[in-house]
């Protein structure tokens, strides 16, 4: 029917304004942050971020029929967010809210050469963002349903996520395959001392496909290992330290409340993936596989994509694209998440979040032509190597 669509992607969108800092010398960069101090900057760039730019231009850019549903205000920053969004495709930004009552988020990064980036992040209409302002009339036209980044969204995070678990009740009823990805709470924000457990309770039934990180997951459900991980490394990158029993464990766990599809992201150790029964499978919407039995109980991990690394920036919502655009073409399981792989590598080799993306048939060729992966070892029972979609898989669960 004219105006149906393959995935909506709705959620966080801000604008990011990036400075060109490259040219700045050494000797300015200790003082340029005191008061009083004039540094001259070169031209300025601009960019819609988040995942419902991220993973939604991904989607558009791998061939998906893709309508973006972000919130914007009524200003300057938001004629930007929609103009860069739309420069992909006029239809794109169609579904995008513009409010009155709020401004645009934006995101200001500083990155001098030789230092850590800075951040200085305005929420804006992302904090306001609720069940209502979901076009069901074009989420009614989709096969799927992807929300980004819940925890970085207030009004989502409020009430034990009422609005979140109401928004996934409403579109879930209209037979659409939903997706939620994550973002990593700030501690000290009302996102970081939710209670996730609850808001995973009580949102999961009506997710089908969820897809946070290793780290996020952690955080949520296991805060003392989480934090036992952080003081062990004295770093914030945990990944390395998660092992195949602790992502079956959890993996388990999010399965049995509810949800029917499990994609963890690891960073560089690549994609895990761990699948419910056939009955949930069965249930899966409007993209459910043709062949839902070949999905169910699956337990997978794929290795990274070697690559001349970039910039890792939007990497994670580039493999959910990847994912959700495997599962929209009826790929099987393992040929999907390495899939999902491939497009992650592909994000990491440009410094923003889209232009490293390839079309999906010149994705999977590389892929086909020997794309060589880091090394990946499970040394533990129940798991082999399969050559012919170079992954890991567990033994059959019952």
């Amino acid at each position: 029917m004219p105006g149906t669509y393959d995935a909506v992607v709705a959620g966080h969108i801000c604008l990011d304004v990036i400075p060109n800092l490259a040219d700045i010398a050494q000797d300015k960069l200790e003082t340029m942050f005191l008061p009083g101090h004039l540094v001259e900057v070169g031209r300025v760039a601009f960019s819609s971020g988040g995942p419902v730019s991220n993973t939604g231009l991904a989607l558009n850019k791998l061939g998906i029929k893709t309508q973006l549903m972000g919130k914007v205000g009524d200003d300057l920053f938001g004629q930007a967010v929609k103009g860069i969004v739309s420069s992909y495709d006029p239809h794109l930004a169609d579904g995008m809210v513009v409010a009155k009552t709020v401004s645009t988020s934006y995101t200001i990064i500083i990155n001098p050469p030789g230092v850590d980036r800075i951040f200085l992040h305005c929420p804006g209409a992302n904090d306001t963002f609720g069940a209502d302002d979901v076009r069901y009339d074009l989420v009614s036209r989709t096969r799927l349903f992807h929300f980004g980044y819940p925890p970085l969204m207030r009004t989502m995070v409020e009430n034990d996520g009422a609005q979140l678990v109401e928004m996934f009740h409403r579109v879930k009823r209209r037979g659409v395959t939903t997706s939620l990805d994550m973002a990593l709470p700030d501690p000290s924000s009302a996102a970081g001392r939710a209670d996730w457990a609850t808001i995973l309770e009580a949102t999961l039934p009506y997710v089908d496909i969820f897809l946070p990180s290793g780290e996020e997951i952690l955080y949520m459900l296991r805060r003392q290992l989480y934090d036992e991980l952080r003081q062990g490394t004295g770093s914030s990158d945990i990944l390395p330290l998660i092992t195949s029993q602790v992502l079956s464990d959890l993996s388990q766990e999010l399965v049995d409340l509810g949800a029917k599809i499990i994609g963890i992201k690891l960073g560089r150790r690549g994609l895990y993936m761990h699948t419910a029964d056939p009955v949930a499978i069965e249930s899966l919407g409007r993209a459910r596989p043709s062949n839902p039995a070949a999905w169910a109980n699956k337990e997978l991990w794929t290795p990274a994509f070697k690559v001349n690394e970039v910039g890792a920036t939007g990497a994670g919502d580039a493999a959910i694209a990847g994912l959700l655009s495997a599962l929209l073409r009826d790929m099987p399981p393992q040929a999907a998440l390495t899939a999902a792989a491939a497009v992650g590598a592909c994000n990491v080799e440009a410094a923003d979040g889209l232009s490293g993306i390839r079309p999906w048939d010149e994705t999977l060729r590389r892929v086909a032509d020997g794309w060589v992966q880091h090394e990946l070892d499970i040394e533990v029972p129940g798991w082999h190597f399969e050559d012919e979609h170079q992954l890991w898989v567990a033994e059959v669960r019952s």
